[in-house]
């Protein structure tokens, strides 16, 4: 991906330069860019640059408001190209379907994803509480020998592009997408179940944790723990996220280890994703189930 500032220097005047956002993502054949309101007027020449940069790039859509609400949507307004938000998206030998105006995806956690799927291990049993379209899931079951995958979502349309993803990856035979609250589904259904349990949903980690400790199988697993974090300039912002569920697994009688933790992306002013990979190893029943 050229530099968007560099192509158009000669084009846009230097205070423009400055506050042009300085990367885009790409899904499939569509570009999303957040456009300061100060460069509306120069929306057209920014879309148009980034369509000739990158050829196979179709639909060019302005990111006009925040990911937020219980399905991580965004609001998008068209600017240039095909008037559409649904695409395919390749990543690893993996294809996905998506509408970006109704399901959340970001191209941004590709290596996560696949440094996830790498980690399984055959015959396990996966359980992924906020699946999305499926791109954790699927992944794991192409590029690893798991027995299951349960990919559960609470948004309807994006089980509805997780069931057309897993068909089009050929993946039936291991992926299962559910709809509704991870919480409740483990509670009917896949206690004591999973050797491992992904939690891509930093809103919503902290609150689900107990519930993923639940859905493991008795002598314990891996979870994959998500949550964005603030730091100072002189804080570890993984040793403020191990230390916040340190404190919740403590308080269950949970023995654990954190087996590797990384700064999945920078989300902001000195606020991250953040990854933990933390090892259970006895989990216990609560009182409430």
């Amino acid at each position: 991906m050229s530099c968007l500032r560099e192509y158009l220097a000669r084009r846009l005047e230097d205070w423009e330069l400055r506050i042009l956002p300085g990367s885009y993502d790409i899904v499939g054949d569509i570009a999303i860019i957040r456009i300061p309101n100060a460069l509306r007027h120069r929306a057209e020449e920014i879309a148009k640059a980034i369509m000739e940069i990158n050829s196979h790039v179709r639909t060019v859509l302005n990111q006009v408001s925040p990911v937020s609400g219980s399905f991580r949507l965004r609001r998008l307004e068209w600017i240039m190209g095909d008037k559409r938000t649904v695409t395919i998206h390749r990543e690893y030998g993996c294809l996905f379907k998506v509408d970006l105006e109704k399901c959340y995806f970001s191209p941004r956690l590709s290596y996560e994803r696949y440094r996830v799927a790498e980690l399984v291990r055959p015959s396990e049993t996966v359980i992924n509480m906020f699946a999305g379209v499926g791109c954790f899931s699927i992944l794991i079951a192409k590029r690893s020998k798991a027995d299951k995958v349960y990919s559960i979502d609470l948004n309807p349309w994006a089980i509805k592009y997780a069931i057309e993803n897993i068909r089009l990856n050929r993946v039936e035979h291991v992926v299962e997408a559910i709809l509704g609250d991870a919480k409740t589904i483990i509670k009917e259904r896949l206690l004591e179940t999973a050797d491992r349990v992904l939690m891509p949903l930093p809103e919503k980690a902290y609150e689900y944790l107990d519930y993923a400790i639940d859905a493991l199988k008795p002598n314990g697993g891996m979870i994959h723990y998500y949550d964005f974090t603030h730091a100072g300039r002189n804080e570890d912002p993984i040793c403020k996220v191990k230390e916040k569920i340190s404190r919740k697994l403590n308080k269950f009688g949970i023995d654990f280890k954190v087996e590797f933790g990384r700064i999945v992306r920078t989300v902001g002013p000195r606020w991250f994703q953040v990854v933990l990979d933390v090892r259970v190893n006895k989990r216990i029943k609560r009182a409430d189930l």
